[in-house]
Order: C-alpha cells, then sequence, then structure tokens
C-alpha cells in the first residue's frame, strides 16, 4: 500500500471513530431529554396517588396523550429509534398510571 493510501485509511478511521462518538453523543442527548420530559409526569402521578383525587384532571386530554404517545412509540419502534421508544415508553407508563388513577379516584 502506497504511504498516501496509508493516509487515506488513517484519516478515515479517525473520520470514523469522530462519527461514532458524535452519534454516541446524540443518543446520549436524545435520552437525557427523555428521561427529563418523563420525569415531569412524576409528581402529578404521586400527588394523584397520595391525595387519591383525579378530579382535576381531564379524561379527554389523558386519552388523547395516550393516543398521540402510542402514535410516537410505533414510530419509533418502525424506525428503530432508541430515545423516541424509551420516552415514549416512559411516558405511556406514566400516563396509564394516570387514567387508571382517574377512572378509580374521581
Amino acid at each position: 500500500m502506497a504511504p498516501a493510501d496509508r493516509r487515506k485509511k488513517k484519516a478515515n478511521s479517525y473520520g470514523s471513530i469522530f462519527k461514532l462518538k458524535l452519534m454516541q453523543a446524540i443518543e446520549i442527548l436524545g435520552l437525557l431529554a427523555g428521561t427529563i420530559t418523563s420525569i415531569t409526569f412524576v409528581p402529578q402521578v404521586i400527588k394523584i396517588w397520595k391525595t387519591k383525587s383525579a378530579k382535576d384532571l381531564s379524561l379527554v386530554m389523558l386519552l388523547l396523550l395516550i393516543a398521540g404517545v402510542l402514535l410516537w412509540l410505533t414510530y419509533g419502534l418502525l424506525v428503530k429509534d432508541t430515545a423516541i421508544i424509551y420516552t415514549n415508553s416512559m411516558v405511556l407508563i406514566m400516563s396509564m398510571i394516570m387514567l387508571y388513577f382517574k377512572l378509580n379516584y374521581k
């Protein structure tokens, strides 16, 4: 292999490593954003559980939220996007818990 070809190969391997690290950083960013978004539901779930009251929650809002999250989750599964799958799975769990409370605590 000629020296120029070796330099090109080495430069390409550095580019590949940088690309891989950038992709990992972007994935971490997506997972972090998803975690923060999912956590926003926890205080509401805790409040409903402690007070045993979900009268101020809109049933229509919860049903629309669940429908939208199911669509996002389906999309994430189809495109194999970990951050979308993770985030929407967590939001779906929280939403289903709130729906359960809404139907049982009124």
